[in-house]
């Protein structure tokens, strides 16, 4: 009997210090984590022209434009058996390939991706200007221009 008046005691003190602790909250700068974790905004390709090459069976020329928001940058990609050529029309952007270093192009600077590059970066270095570039892919007939990893 004596035994269970304390049990009861002690669960009855539990409650009262449980009920009149302050409960944790969070400081009120500080944001939640889904909050402060974004995504940085896509590039988009708007194609121009498509032409199949007349003197090469088989291979089909389609130039685009590709505009790259503030702070936009383009998932990881390949550009399957295309030869691409690229060039900036505004802003700049910087690009990296598997082969090779990150490197930063300004307006009317160029590059050019061997067929089966893997596109590993390509962002708009500024965080409040757009950039665009002009994308010119010789590729064969038929194949999607852009895959991304």
């Amino acid at each position: 009997m004596i035994g269970t008046r304390f049990a009861g005691a002690c669960l009855a003190a539990t409650m009262v210090a449980t009920a009149c602790a302050p409960a944790a909250q969070p400081a009120p700068d500080v944001a939640p984590v889904a909050a402060v974790v974004t995504t940085p905004p896509s590039d988009k390709l708007t194609p121009l022209y498509e032409q199949a090459l007349p003197n090469v069976k088989g291979k089909t020329f389609t130039s685009a434009i590709v505009d790259f928001p503030p702070a936009g940058r383009a998932a990881p990609h390949r550009h399957g058996s295309a030869f691409v050529y690229a060039y900036v029309l505004e802003g700049s952007v910087r690009s990296r390939l598997a082969d090779g270093p990150a490197r930063t192009y300004q307006q009317g600077e160029d590059w050019v991706e061997q067929p089966g590059a893997h596109h590993l970066l390509a962002e708009n270095t500024s965080q409040t200007k757009p950039a665009k570039l002009l994308v010119i892919f010789i590729s064969d007939t038929g194949h999607e221009l852009k895959v991304d990893d």
